[in-house]
């Protein structure tokens, strides 16, 4: 989809092998965007953003954030609630020259259909996105029986930026009348800044995300504060 700022490259291959290329051969025609931006891009709209390292999100009023991390602590994704909707947001290297949205759709698509999942595409506020239903686990209960699996709303949304790639699932309540937060995560996605860095990265890595500063020095105390619990003679006298 149309993305970013218009771009030229060289075809560095043919110079190498001493052969005149084009000058400024234009390998990616892009278009001015309205959001989400690539850093180089970002807006000056006053809008406070929380730093995830490659991803800067929207501190909208009426939303909460949620990080989930791995056994190393780190950041492995990142969520956004507005009432009863969801907006998980991930970002990933790409290519300079071509975006990789219809590649990434087309592999959601199939394996989404193999997990019980009916989705379509349709044009929405980003362009083309995955629409329909999918199985998710239910709410449960701290000791009860596992939660039964209920079928949500979902979107897939995705944007082709300057060398990274931006996805989004929107999921909530199949009710319409329940996914007023909708809208609001929506506002979010397109108010979203990437940052890219310059390090060569695969193609589907997904760039790095951190804690924001004060968040991660609650983690280093809280971490800290365990290890001194779990040391021998730590007790309570």
């Amino acid at each position: 989809m149309p993305f970013g700022r218009r771009r030229n490259r060289i075809d560095r291959s043919l110079r190498e092998r001493g052969v005149p290329p084009e000058p400024q051969q234009r390998v990616r025609d892009v278009e001015a965007t309205t959001g989400p931006w690539d850093e180089a891009d970002a807006p000056e709209d006053g809008l406070a953003r929380i730093d995830l390292g490659a991803i800067r999100l929207p501190a909208l009023p009426g939303m909460d954030l949620r990080v989930e991390l791995n056994q190393q602590q780190r950041v492995i994704a990142a969520t956004l609630r507005s009432g009863e909707s969801l907006l998980q947001v991930s970002a990933f290297a790409a290519p300079r020259a071509a975006g990789i949205w219809d590649d990434v759709r087309t592999d959601l698509a199939r394996s989404a259909s193999g997990q019980g999942a009916s989705l379509r595409e349709v044009e929405g506020p980003f362009g083309i996105e995955l629409a329909g239903t999918m199985v998710a686990p239910g709410p449960g209960q701290p000791g009860g029986p596992p939660p039964q699996p209920v079928r949500r709303h979902a979107r897939f949304l995705g944007v082709d930026g300057p060398r990274w790639f931006l996805r989004g699932l929107l999921s909530g309540p199949v009710e319409d009348e329940a996914r007023a937060g909708e809208e609001l995560l929506e506002a979010a996605f397109r108010g979203i800044v990437v940052v890219r860095g310059a390090e060569p990265m695969p193609v589907r890595e997904p760039l790095p995300l951190t804690l924001p500063a004060q968040a991660a020095a609650q983690l280093a105390q809280q971490q800290q504060a365990q290890q001194q619990a779990d040391r021998p003679g730590a007790g309570p006298a």
